[in-house]
């Protein structure tokens, strides 16, 4: 099967709820934009940023069951945050669904929700910019940080993730290790380059 952006482009308008899909149409732009700035695959960021949530409006029970049908790997804390496994799972339906075998998209795509260290262009790119795309408006620090994503990715990642595991910890339950190992990552990485 041979991916069609606009095939997935409609498929998802039905398949995902209106806010949802205002919300990737959003990152898909905002994706391309920031590849264009930084000497990135604008088509594969496209791709990526279409793609990154079309699992999130599976429910949480069911997205479970896909998993283990699937063979993904579901962790202790996964399985207590089921909201996180829409990135795993909408990485196998970017691949079975909409006919992705390119694996920097499917990678991108497994890492938009918790980061990770040493995050390749494109996954950085598709994790700024589900943060930041136009519809986003209750994330603090937004202004600096769309200024930061179009200057310095790294900086742009160690904001972001800063304020995410400052929110995080007033409940420590709702925090990834890959979360706090990213953003540990990204702190020594701005630290050795400031």
């Amino acid at each position: 099967m041979e991916f069609s952006y606009e095939k997935a482009e409609k498929r998802l308008r039905k398949e995902l709820d209106p806010g949802r899909y205002r919300h990737t149409m959003g990152v898909s732009y905002t994706a391309a934009c920031l590849a264009m700035v930084h000497s990135g695959d604008v088509e594969k960021a496209q791709i990526a940023g279409l793609l990154h949530d079309c699992a999130k409006c599976i429910s949480n029970d069911k997205q479970i069951i896909c998993c283990r049908k699937a063979g993904i790997v579901v962790t202790d804390f996964e399985r207590k945050n089921p909201f996180l496994l829409h990135a795993k799972l909408g990485s196998y339906l970017a691949e079975t669904v909409y006919g992705i075998k390119d694996s920097e998209i499917l990678n991108a795509i497994t890492w938009h929700t918790t980061g990770k260290p040493r995050m390749t262009l494109l996954e950085k790119i598709i994790y700024i910019a589900d943060y930041m795309e136009p519809n986003r408006y209750k994330a603090p620090n937004l202004a600096e940080i769309r200024r930061l994503a179009f200057q310095d990715l790294d900086q742009c990642m160690y904001q972001i993730l800063e304020d995410t595991v400052g929110y995080l910890k007033k409940d420590p339950k709702t925090m990834d290790v890959t979360t706090e190992a990213a953003y540990q990552f990204y702190k020594q990485k701005v630290k050795k380059e400031g």
